[in-house]
C-alpha cells in the first residue's frame, strides 16, 4: 500500500498546560512546572471522520468518555522536551489509526485437512467403541 502523507494537527486544536511533575527531581520538582498535559478533543478536531471513529474505538485509558485524549509527558527535566514528547506521542497515535484495518477474508479448509479431520473422528469413534463393556 502507498505511504499516506503525515496528518498535520493544528496547534489551535490542542490545549497544552504545564503542571508540576511527579517523582524524583530534588528540590527543583517542587518549584518548576516541567510536566506537560496535552489535551486533544477528538470529536471537535479537523481529522477525517474515519480517523476520528478509529481513534474513539481504541481501548486506550488516555481517551475520556467525552472523547478527549489526555497525554501527560514528564520524563524530561525541561518543559520544551516534555512538550515535544507529548506532541510526538499524539502524532504517533493519530498515525496509528490513519491506515484502515485490512478486511479479513474467511478461508476454507483444504480437502486434505477435511479428510484428516474425518479420519481422526472415525479413529476416536473406534477407540470409544472398544472401551464399551462387552455384551454376552
Amino acid at each position: 500500500m502507498p505511504d499516506l502523507p503525515p496528518i498535520v494537527i493544528p496547534e489551535s486544536e490542542v490545549e497544552v498546560t504545564a503542571v508540576r511533575a511527579q517523582g524524583a527531581g530534588g528540590q527543583n520538582v517542587n518549584k518548576v512546572s516541567s510536566a506537560i498535559h496535552l489535551r486533544f478533543d477528538i470529536r471537535k478536531s479537523s481529522l477525517p471522520p474515519d480517523h476520528k471513529e478509529r481513534l474513539l474505538a481504541l481501548s486506550d485509558r488516555r481517551i475520556t468518555r467525552d472523547g478527549v485524549l489526555v497525554i501527560k509527558a514528564q520524563s524530561h527535566r525541561t518543559q520544551e522536551l516534555n512538550r515535544a514528547e507529548a506532541w510526538g506521542r499524539l502524532q504517533e497515535l493519530v498515525e496509528s489509526v490513519a491506515q484502515p484495518p485490512r478486511q479479513r477474508r474467511p478461508t476454507k479448509p483444504t480437502a486434505a485437512s477435511r479428510r484428516r479431520r474425518l479420519e481422526e473422528k472415525s479413529l476416536r469413534s473406534q477407540v470409544k467403541l472398544l472401551r464399551q463393556p462387552v455384551s454376552e
